[in-house]
């Protein structure tokens, strides 16, 4: 149930029509960092202010709120952020994706595909991709205008030249409808490809940074890359440990003093959905000899 004391959503209406005004602006160019006036919110810069305005300002009272924290719907944040709506607009929540019209998300996309009538909302720390290459930002804004991204491809390429491969695992930089670079956020490069030509809308907000970005449904998003260095997503050696799942983003859980590992989906709506259906892993943690006996075998 709403709690009278606010506004629906919190923020005031001028407010939430100012962001949605700066939202069109983005969604009519993709990828364009659009700046707007983030206001204060009642969480610490850091905790998803920026995602938290921008599902404030689009939120109605039909809409189901769904809000995962690196794939759970059981972290602090994540529930934090469920019950502050929850509070303010008293519009329904559920831990489903299929379930939810608005998903806010930090650090990953859900495994399920999304449809057309859902939005994804991230909380972005750092919007803007060229920030480590490139600190000023005048310099920075000329260079997307100019569509000159030759740092970034100079970055890349001093990786392969000394490791021999792409370092970047997550907030892996982006080209938006071939236009302009765009950081992800810092989901893994794993969720990348989920990006391209999505159904859903997706929305991009950094509070502190006072930025927001788009990507309407149907965008081509390509993952920089080279011809003889083509872009990978990463894989494990093992299946979940609890649902047996072989293709998606697994999460690394230590569970004794001797190092075992279990190995466990990072989306927990899409794990438990796969071991209501029957699915079964082996539950078995992994040593960390065997591990590194694995590593030694591939390597």
């Amino acid at each position: 149930m709403m709690d009278t004391h606010y506004n629906f959503a919190f923020l005031d209406e001028r407010t939430k029509k100012r962001i949605r005004r700066a939202l069109l602006k983005a969604v009519a160019v993709p990828g364009y960092q659009v700046p707007f006036g983030s206001r204060e919110m009642p969480f610490a810069y850091g905790w998803g202010t920026g995602g938290v305005q921008i599902t404030a300002s689009i939120m109605g009272q039909n809409d189901v709120l769904k809000v995962i924290d690196q794939g759970s719907d059981d972290t602090t944040n994540a529930v934090n952020i469920r019950r502050f709506f929850a509070r303010t607009t008293g519009v329904a929540t559920t831990g489903k994706t299929r379930e939810a019209t608005l998903i806010q998300t930090r650090h990953r996309i859900p495994e399920v595909p999304l449809t057309e009538a859902q939005t994804l909302v991230y909380q972005v720390p750092m919007p803007e991709p060229l920030s480590k290459l490139e600190p000023r930002r005048r310099e920075t804004i000329k260079m997307h205008a100019l569509s000159e991204y030759g740092l970034m491809h100079v970055r890349l390429y001093e990786d392969i030249a000394q490791l021999g491969a792409i370092s970047h695992a997550y907030d892996y930089p982006v080209m938006v409808n071939e236009r302009y670079l765009m950081s992800p956020s810092p989901i893994p490069k794993f969720d990348n490809p989920k990006m391209h030509m999505n159904p859903a809308l997706q929305l991009f907000g950094a509070g502190r940074e006072k930025r927001l970005y788009a990507i309407p449904p149907y965008t081509p998003v390509r993952s920089l890359d080279f011809e003889d260095h083509p872009f990978e997503v990463q894989h494990w050696e093992h299946a979940c440990a609890l649902c047996g799942a072989a293709e998606s983003y697994l999460d690394e859980m230590i569970v004794d003093d001797a190092g075992s590992r279990l190995f466990v989906c990072s989306d927990s709506d899409y794990c438990e959905d796969r071991r209501n259906a029957g699915h079964v892993g082996t539950q078995q943690a992994v040593t960390l000899h065997d591990a590194l006996t694995t590593m030694q075998e591939v390597a």
